[in-house]
């Protein structure tokens, strides 16, 4: 699917250096891929953290204002407890699960957004998504979910499924595939010849 239009950053120079955020503009939609700041060891990063999680949802909710948004990525944040495999040992010590970035997450699920995984699997565990390369920590499932679909509310019916391909490898990442039906491309046209339903994947590398 060809988009309408490409979107590339916030628009503002402070978080636009490094190419985190890419957004593809289609008829009916849009599809928003970021790569969020990590907050760093010791959460050294942390304010610069919180600014960009500020702006960043502001722009999602103006385009989310416009048409719906399906947003997807390495988010660095594990938002629950069951997202992560040690979350007392890491609770406001370590990047992406201090009480700022959860809350902050949070409050853009509040704004009309939706989990895509959690919605359809509130209570599953040990659904990571990231491992350290050290210890062997993927053999042994210690990780954290870092990345994520996000659907605007008003689209979440089309929802059919949100899974990982935790046995892809060549990442500390694994891919993970969403399958949604109802939203429509540019022109109308659809070559995949799924009957409509539309299946994005993301891979960190």
């Amino acid at each position: 699917m060809k988009p309408i239009k490409w979107i590339e950053g916030l628009g503002i120079a402070d978080h636009d250096e490094e190419g985190r955020l890419l957004v593809a503009e289609y008829e009916t939609f849009y599809v928003v891929n970021t790569y969020i700041p990590n907050s760093g060891r010791k959460l050294v990063d942390l304010d610069y953290r919180m600014k960009w999680d500020t702006d960043f949802t502001e722009f999602l909710k103006k385009l989310d204002k416009d048409k719906p948004v399906i947003w997807c990525g390495d988010l660095n944040v594990a938002h629950l407890e069951i997202d992560l495999k040690n979350p007392k040992q890491n609770k406001n010590k370590t990047a992406g699960f201090s009480d700022k970035e959860r809350e902050n997450f949070t409050k853009v699920l509040d704004s009309g957004f939706v989990d895509a995984f959690r919605h359809l699997y509130p209570k599953e565990e040990g659904a990571y998504t990231f491992w350290s390369y050290n210890r062997n920590a993927r053999g042994q499932n210690i990780g954290w979910r870092l990345d994520y679909f996000v659907l605007s509310k008003r689209i979440v019916e089309g929802l059919g499924d949100c899974y990982r391909r935790v046995n892809v490898m060549g990442s500390d990442h694994c891919p993970l595939v969403l399958h949604i039906s109802g939203l429509k491309a540019q022109g109308g046209n659809n070559n995949n010849n799924n009957n409509g339903k539309e299946e994005s994947s993301k891979e960190e590398k």
